[in-house]
């Protein structure tokens, strides 16, 4: 990927979540603390490669209707967080998915280092 080691480029877009700068607070705060540090490692590293050729940025979801609530032994938390997100739902896993897809095309070619929160408001 590398254009100093014959590559063309490329982007890597890392997938951290609202939490980070939420908090999550009595719920999940040792993953916010882990995405938190996914965020600082998405903009420090598109420092590093930026020479490169490589952006790296990443997606920041916020309650999406997905399996990790009950494997993490909370399967009605889409039920009981819901309230606390601003445009009344859950999020979809295809509708964090095209922030992915512009991040990694061509039209974001002038986008590195930045999180971009698809969060329902939050």
């Amino acid at each position: 990927m590398s254009t100093r080691r014959g590559g063309r480029g490329g982007a890597i877009v890392n997938v951290s979540s609202s939490a980070a700068t939420l908090g999550a607070p009595h719920e999940y705060v040792h993953y916010a603390a882990a995405k938190a540090a996914v965020d600082t490692f998405t903009m420090g590293l598109a420092k590093e490669l930026a020479g490169e050729g490589v952006r790296v940025n990443a997606v920041a979801p916020g309650l999406v209707r997905t399996d990790i609530h009950a494997g993490a032994g909370a399967p009605e938390r889409i039920r009981t967080a819901v309230d606390r997100v601003p445009l009344g739902r859950a999020g979809e896993p295809d509708e964090i998915a095209p922030a992915i897809a512009w991040l990694l095309g061509p039209e974001s070619a002038y986008t590195s280092g930045t999180v971009v929160r698809v969060a329902g408001g939050l």
